[in-house]
């Protein structure tokens, strides 16, 4: 017998009396009538078949009993229910799209004088989308270059130097390519010397730096000979492509296939994390 004058038979048979039905919400502090054990609901679990609920006692200890008859809720026997569903508060996130820990109620640093290059708007959107916090927090601005043919000028019109540094990005930089002979010439460029990193991936195009898994397709579509590439991709995936605005809107729909680090190839986040680090070096926060 309890306390309470009910014997654990007598509140665990529903036909006797109709008890109030009280969901097992984590918190709700319960007596379980036959054994006498007082604690906080943990959790609900099943366990051989069966819904369990978690106690813990006042000294962190937990014993598992069987939601329905049975408890006791602020001296009312109450038969206990699944907890309701509830739509769960958005988890804070710990990481950034780029894998990095986000850092929090920091202002974006002024920005420095060093950059980061990258051939075109659609690099720089990418770059921006999953290494946006990370630039940010270390004061790096992304700037598309429109295309590297005059590389070398462009180099020696930032004037590189130990505070002005510059870490480019190249499409296609491939031993024996165009770019690679152009990237060469623009490393050649007085300054440039330890100041100047220029760095690349092998795809035609940054888009090819989307893992074609993201898109649903087992690999990016083969563009024929003579056929403009933006265009023969979204022909390939059956997307709309005759116009300017088609590649455009194109783009901005693989672009937003892209959620974090994990949809892009390990070639491409290598390199970006490599010239993030070339442009930090040395450099302490206060």
């Amino acid at each position: 017998m309890s306390q309470f004058g009910w014997g654990a038979r007598d509140i665990s048979a529903p036909k006797r009396q109709a008890l109030r039905r009280v969901p097992a919400a984590r918190g709700l502090l319960l007596e379980d009538v036959e054994s006498g054990w007082v604690g906080e609901v943990v959790r609900v679990e099943k366990s051989g078949g069966l819904r369990m609920v978690v106690l813990e006692d006042r000294r962190g200890k937990t014993r598992s009993f069987r939601t329905g008859y049975g408890f006791l809720l602020e001296g009312e026997p109450v038969e206990l229910t699944e907890p309701v569903a509830t739509a769960a508060a958005p988890a804070t996130p710990v990481r950034s799209a780029s894998g990095s820990r986000l850092v929090t109620g920091l202002k974006a640093r002024t920005a420095r004088a060093s950059r980061i290059w990258v051939e075109g708007k659609h690099d720089a959107e990418l770059v921006e989308k999953v290494w946006g916090h990370d630039l940010r927090v270390e004061g790096i601005v992304v700037e598309p270059l429109h295309g590297v043919d005059d590389l070398a000028a462009a180099v020696r019109g930032f004037a590189p130097g130990p505070q002005r540094k510059l870490g480019i990005l190249v499409d296609h930089l491939v031993t024996g390519s165009k770019e690679a002979r152009i990237a060469a010439e623009a490393m050649r460029v007085p300054g440039a010397a330890g100041h100047v990193l220029i760095v690349g991936h092998p795809y035609i195009d940054v888009w090819q730096a989307i893992r074609p898994k993201v898109l649903g397709i087992s690999a990016w579509p083969v563009v024929p000979r003579g056929t403009d590439w933006k265009t023969g991709i979204l022909k390939g995936l059956g997307w709309e492509h005759a116009t300017v605005t088609d590649v455009a809107l194109g783009w901005k729909r693989l672009l937003g296939q892209v959620n974090s680090y994990a949809d892009l190839e390990p070639s491409l986040l290598a390199r970006v994390e490599e010239v993030i680090d070339f442009l930090t070096a040395g450099d302490h926060r206060d």
